[in-house]
């Protein structure tokens, strides 16, 4: 049965950081992609980041470039959305994924976590 748990959300303030951690069970993380996705109040769920089972990123929110990165600990299971410089608008519960590829289309995404909320605010 495959499974993702998010962890490391919570407060902050605006220009911190936070790291999130995706653990995942049930597969390996050499042949499926993981993506970061988050949802803000009355907004749609968006994609963030991806990366692929060879490791390769792909980056799905102008907002976020030069701030997160997303990166993976194969022998641990655990794909990382480092979150720099966070803004309020930041603010969201953030999900993390698995598909076969990066895939553009939220669709293709199949087993989902349960979510960890992050805030940022002053």
């Amino acid at each position: 049965q495959l499974q993702l748990v998010e962890s490391g959300g919570g407060s902050v303030q605006p220009g911190g950081s936070l790291r999130l951690s995706c653990v995942t069970s049930g597969f390996s993380l050499d042949y499926y992609a993981i993506g970061w996705f988050r949802q803000a109040p009355g907004k749609e769920r968006e994609g963030v980041l991806c990366i692929s089972g060879a490791g390769e990123s792909t980056n799905y929110a102008d907002s976020v470039k030069g701030r997160f990165t997303i990166s993976k600990d194969n022998a641990k299971n655990t794909v990382y959305l480092q979150m720099n410089s966070l803004k309020p608008e930041d603010t969201a519960v953030y999900y993390c994924a698995e598909a076969k590829f990066c895939s553009v289309f939220r669709g293709d995404f199949i087993t989902w976590g349960q979510g960890t909320q992050v805030t940022v605010s002053s």
